[in-house]
């Protein structure tokens, strides 16, 4: 009788885990798909979930009728270059709050915490104000400093965990054998962190690549706009053209499938890592 309920339990798990992994999906697949269709069948009735016959229409004319490949550049820049400068920022800044005591520790962790409670469009208008008086404003640079000033926060957080997790002993004993401070963090520390530096670096990335909001209010001019604002573009009044957008959402996934691909050994150890204290 007990071995009838596991087995029944057992089941039951996987079949709900195989619907939730199938709810998931589906809607990847559907995009896939339907990048894949002929832009006149795409609501052809009967509607097929599986094309008849593949077409490459709507990736030629994703190019030809639109600078996709310009916005994929964009993406690419400001947050390749807005993650890496968010990750070295929040390094030192954790690196700080985990070795350090002083009178406004706590006061500092509450407001890097603070700032994720509250929604970004209530500080748009004074933003904007701010990038406008320094002529920042449709320009990749200015959103790659306000993405770095928006990840830095929750980044510092992430490190600070993993920082406290190394024993300082590591770097007392790099500073006795006549390393200073500065040395022995990069020398010493920064080599045991690599799965949580590549973690939150990959987290940073990730936020800028899919962030919207920001880049669609930052930049005007259609050669410095992300992908994410093309995609909105994809979107009118009265019409939604869902073979490109579909074809452009595909190929916005690439980045980050290729970059999980390769990181996914560092993620999973830096996530592990921060997640217990030894």
């Amino acid at each position: 009788m007990i071995n009838d309920y596991s087995l029944a339990g057992r089941i039951a798990r996987i079949t709900g885990l195989g619907l939730c992994l199938v709810f998931t999906l589906f809607p990847l697949y559907w995009i896939l798909v339907t990048s894949f269709k002929d832009p006149g069948t795409i609501f052809a009735y009967p509607l097929r979930y599986w094309p008849t016959q593949f077409s490459l229409a709507n990736y030629q004319g994703l190019f030809e009728q639109s600078n996709f490949a310009i916005y994929l550049g964009n993406s690419l820049i400001v947050s390749t270059v807005a993650a890496a400068l968010a990750t070295v920022v929040s390094l030192l800044a954790a690196y700080v709050l985990a070795r350090f005591e002083f009178v406004s520790k706590g006061a500092v962790m509450g407001a890097f915490l603070v700032t994720q409670m509250i929604p970004g469009f209530i500080a748009l208008g004074s933003l904007y104000i701010l990038m406008t008086r320094m002529y920042l404003v449709d320009s990749r640079w200015g959103l790659v400093l306000v993405y770095v000033a928006v990840s830095i926060p929750l980044c510092t957080v992430m490190l600070r965990g993993f920082f406290e997790n190394v024993p300082a002993s590591l770097e007392e004993a790099a500073m006795v054998d006549g390393c200073s401070r500065l040395s022995a963090l990069f020398r010493v520390l920064v080599p045991v962190m690599t799965p949580g530096i590549a973690a939150s670096y990959i987290f940073n990335f990730v936020n800028c690549w899919n962030e919207l909001f920001l880049s669609v209010t930052l930049l005007n001019s259609d050669s410095n706009k992300t992908v994410p604002a093309a995609l909105n573009g994809f979107i009118s009044s009265f019409n939604i053209d869902w073979g490109s957008m579909s074809a452009a959402a595909v190929l916005s996934i690439v980045p980050t499938m290729i970059l999980f691909a390769f990181a996914s050994r560092y993620i999973v150890q830096g996530l592990t890592a921060g997640a217990v204290k030894e």
